[in-house]
């Protein structure tokens, strides 16, 4: 449906007072209509109060990535200089889109889909496109949840079995007690219990292996976990993350207080701290600070907008956008004193330098701080509190994700799929089904290969594709002053300059920014060190890039194909 050419019959009314739609410009009418809610379809839920948006938002912005990847960043990029592009890419680029996506979601109280539809017709895909790679992301982001409830499992023996090198699964001649640092001759036993005992991998994605059947059952408990959390929508969503959005807090604050008391902690801290001003003149430094801000808040993946949609009409969007963003970041700088004060402790026992312990990815998880709870007091109680803390962390994120596909069915095809399915849990059961049938490759003995290939092509490139074209269609095609009438006609007053400026220039150019400089940096994907991806592999995960990002183009095309008037009309 074009700008100028909406249909009489497809009008849609807001909640607002008769005051407010009389004070409403030409403009504001316009920016009204692109945007609205079909009063003839099944009654949206609601948030039951806005403490359950703002902890449902939280809980998905703080996950896994606060605890592995914000570390490794600013341990790879100056220590304490990388907070410095860090905290200017959150003011300029993270903090005004997370406020237009709560801004989107809110005024449409429609999911990604059909809410980008509404207000940019022309770049309808990008909606589309979102769902996609965020239903492709969960079915995989569980597989980490398969991970740490395995773990959790195993942290109950007598001894923790990731400790020593006298286990079935422990390479002969090369298992290490200890951390072995840089020496390439040995493993630690940690590292041996991921490789040999969780994974049972094989030497490439090449082989495939059978399916580890261990995992499969407990990935049939993620899903399960998920479902029975978020089956009943917005409602049971709501009262789950009153515990899994504030637990992990209490745990890194215990962690950390254990932490800082073990000898080397402050080694760690420091390490952490200490700036390397000359890292500051690195680009790749700076594009790490946005993506990191976009992975970490969740941006371009729809949750957002799709979270939003359920609040009421007239909730402070805005005081919620500081909210989640600022507790997001305050959480990485947290959960970094944590992680480094356990480094600094593993580089004291073990006498080796600080920068040989630490690891990217799920390593850094899986690991090395097993490795840090084999060694600490009280192990056999820090080990269960810490993938608990896992769990909770994985699952907010999770929840969010698959309530994107969710939402997408229930606004675009409600009545059609109610009619088969009847009741919406089931639809929702239809959903986590699929999802867990996608897993299934992730838990082959060469699953960790097809897990960090899909990481890699959803998660790296198709997003800082997606990224861009959100940003283009909402700031520069439906325009910064459409998105100012639907604030206003929100909170009662325009967004201030700042969000103004940033909205109209500064995040556009930031977002095309990391966009030119992922696309010349770009690296194929690997495993480890030495593994490589055969040819067919890298084709396989352009494909999956791809699939998530041809909704736009072909989006566009249909638009431009049904849609009667010019290319500015449309």
């Amino acid at each position: 449906m074009g700008v100028g050419s909406e249909n009489t019959s497809s009008k849609f009314v807001f909640h607002v007072g008769e005051a407010a739609l009389a004070k409403m410009t030409a403009a504001n009418s316009e920016a009204m209509q692109l945007a609205n809610v079909d009063q003839t379809t099944e009654p949206r839920g609601t948030w039951g109060r806005r403490l359950d948006f703002v902890l449902a938002s939280i809980g998905y912005a703080v996950g896994l990535g606060n605890v592995w990847r914000f570390p490794y960043l600013c341990y790879r990029s100056g220590g304490g200089a990388f907070l410095i592009p860090y905290f200017i890419m959150l003011l300029f680029c993270g903090i005004p889109l997370l406020f237009m996506e709560f801004t989107i979601g809110q005024y449409t109280r429609l999911g990604p889909v059909h809410a980008l539809a509404k207000i940019c017709p022309l770049f309808k895909g990008v909606g589309l496109a979102t769902v996609v790679i965020s239903f492709v992301l969960c079915t995989y982001y569980n597989v980490l949840m398969t991970w740490a409830l395995y773990y959790l499992v195993n942290s109950f023996n007598l001894s923790l079995p990731w400790q020593s090198c006298n286990n079935t699964w422990n390479a002969v001649g090369n298992c290490s007690t200890g951390f072995p640092g840089n020496a390439t001759h040995l493993q630690s036993a940690s590292q041996q219990f991921f490789d040999h005992k969780l994974l049972d991998m094989t030497k490439g994605i090449e082989h495939a292996g059978g399916i580890r059947w261990e995992l499969f059952g407990l990935l049939v408990l993620a899903w399960a976990i998920v479902y029975f959390c978020i089956f009943k929508g917005v409602k049971s969503t709501g009262k789950v993350v009153y515990f899994t959005a504030t637990f992990p807090y209490f745990i890194l604050f215990a962690l950390l207080i254990n932490n800082i008391q073990l000898p080397g902690a402050i080694d760690g801290i420091l390490f952490f701290l200490m700036p390397n001003w000359s890292k500051l003149l690195e680009v790749q430094v700076w594009v790490n600070a946005a993506a990191q801000i976009f992975n970490s808040i969740g941006i371009s993946f729809g949750s957002m907008i799709s979270m939003a949609s359920y609040n009421k009409y007239n909730n402070n969007i805005l005081r919620d956008t500081f909210i989640v963003a600022l507790a997001n970041s305050a959480t990485s700088i947290l959960a970094s004193f944590v992680i480094f004060s356990a480094i600094g402790y593993m580089a004291h026992i073990h006498n080796l330098p600080v920068d040989d312990i630490a690891t990217d990815g799920p390593g850094l998880v899986f690991v090395v701080y097993p490795e840090v709870l084999s060694t600490m007091p009280i192990s056999q109680l820090w080990a269960p509190l810490f993938f608990i803390m896992l769990l909770c962390l994985g699952l907010d994120s999770q929840f969010a994700m698959v309530e994107v596909a969710v939402t997408f069915i229930m606004d675009g095809f409600g009545k059609k799929v109610l009619q088969v399915f009847k009741r919406k849990e089931l639809i929702v059961l239809a959903v986590c089904s699929t999802g867990f049938l996608l897993g299934i490759p992730h838990i082959s003995r060469g699953g960790i290969y097809v897990f960090q290939l899909m990481d890699h092509y959803t998660a790296v490139v198709s997003l800082m594709f997606l990224a861009f074209f959100e940003v283009f269609a909402v700031t520069l095609i439906f325009g910064v002053k459409r998105l100012s009438v639907m604030v206003e006609n929100m909170l009662g007053k325009k967004p201030n300059l700042f969000f103004r400026v940033c909205w109209q220039f500064l995040s556009p150019m930031l977002v095309l920014g990391i966009l030119i400089s992922s696309i010349f940096q770009y690296i194929p994907a690997r495993y480890g060190k030495s593994y490589t991806y055969p040819v067919w592999a890298e084709v396989v995960g352009w494909f999956i890039s791809l699939f998530s990002i041809i909704w736009i183009p072909l989006g566009a095309l249909h638009e431009l194909w049904t849609t009667k008037g010019s290319l500015l009309q449309t």
